[in-house]
């Protein structure tokens, strides 16, 4: 495969629900990209979505998250940004408090010191005042805080009925891929 001129986007997956976005975003990203799943998020997007290896021909390379010698874990390998989606609350505290344990938290690491986008699925709900605490700490960092919300106003015009996962799900990525600069091809300006 030709190397890309394009820096890749780094699509990190956790163990928490919600899988089909990192389905999405991979699909839909224009920039390359780089895969990395940990073992629970590998077990649950095979419970949502189906087999895992229909995840992994979608992106550009996977890497173990045990494998520290990934180019992702050094800061000298330019990237577009880095997604984690879903962002379990287990991976929100070792984030937030600089435990860069495996690939996917040193590679995110990697991204708060170099002050380059890092863009955080949150999952799980609700919240307590200590995951609160770790949010704002890694906002604070400089990462992304975007729980997996989805952007309601796009839908109007259309009842709840017509409305499928998949809308919901691909209106939340392109908010994700705008945040990383790719435009937006609708927002509220032009809805209203």
């Amino acid at each position: 495969m030709p190397k890309s001129k394009k820096p890749p986007l780094i699509v990190a997956m956790t163990g928490a629900s919600g899988a089909y976005a990192a389905q999405l975003l991979l699909e839909r990203s224009p920039w390359p990209t780089l895969l990395v799943a940990s073992r629970w998020a590998r077990a649950i997007y095979e419970r949502e979505c189906g087999p895992f290896e229909k995840l992994t021909r979608l992106a550009g390379r996977v890497y173990d998250p045990s494998d520290l010698e990934a180019p992702p874990s050094s800061g000298s390998v330019p990237t577009a940004g880095m997604v984690i989606v879903p962002c379990s609350i287990n991976t929100l505290a070792h984030i937030a408090n600089g435990l860069a344990d495996n690939l996917i938290t040193r590679a995110a690491h990697c991204h708060l010191k170099e002050r380059r986008t890092l863009i955080l699925g949150l999952r799980e709900t609700p919240l307590t005042t200590i995951d609160l605490a770790n949010a704002a700490r890694a906002a604070t960092a400089g990462a992304v805080i975007m729980p997996l919300s989805p952007p309601f106003f796009m839908f109007q015009g259309k009842t709840p009925e017509q409305i499928t996962l998949h809308d919901l799900m691909a209106a939340y990525i392109d908010r994700v891929l705008a945040l990383l600069g790719r435009p937006l091809a609708a927002n509220w300006e032009n809805l209203i």
